[in-house]
């Protein structure tokens, strides 16, 4: 993943506990880099190690750390550095989940060496849709329900997030069935 990613978590971390509890948690994590460099990529486990020592260090589950930074990532980073490609997406959250498998193809305009997941819309109706997340990456299905969540928050539209298919339960892919 890039420098982006890992820089946000220690962004998230500094925001709501402090740069000492960062330290806390960058040491217990193992991780020798001492500065992020956003357009660099990492290797993944850097940002899995982190968000271990963030959900060990915080007492909660990963799958809650990850629906927070997803949450965190829309909400804060997506409009700090990505605002005009937020804006783009569309005027409401139904329109910007239909754009979205076209999102990171903008993305890759500014890290071209970024491995995205795929999305795809299906079963829309007027109060709901079928969002499809393909990705090579495993274990982030919950910073994906994080992420629909922030992007409720960001719309003000009450967000209903169902996982309705499951790599974990034998699908080649995860379906979330997104209703507001």
């Amino acid at each position: 993943m890039y420098g982006i990613v890992n820089k946000a978590i220690e962004s998230l971390v500094i925001e709501n506990f402090g740069e000492a509890k960062w330290k806390i948690i960058k040491e217990a994590s193992g991780v020798d880099v001492d500065f992020f460099m956003s357009n660099e990529p990492y290797d993944d486990d850097i940002t899995y190690k982190l968000a271990g020592a963030v959900s060990k260090e915080m007492n909660i589950t990963i799958s809650d750390v990850l629906i927070t930074f997803g949450e965190y990532w829309v909400l804060k980073t997506g409009k700090e550095k990505y605002g005009s490609l937020m804006e783009a997406g569309g005027s409401n959250l139904k329109d910007f989940l239909k754009n979205l498998p076209a999102f990171h193809n903008r993305v890759m305009l500014f890290y071209p060496k970024l491995t995205p997941p795929e999305f795809k819309v299906t079963h829309e109706e007027e109060r709901s849709l079928h969002l499809h997340y393909f990705s090579k990456r495993e274990g982030l299905k919950e910073f994906v329900r994080g992420l629909l969540q922030g992007l409720g928050k960001l719309y003000s539209t009450p967000v209903q997030i169902e996982l309705i298919e499951d790599r974990d339960a034998g699908a080649d892919h995860e379906v979330f069935k997104v209703s507001w």
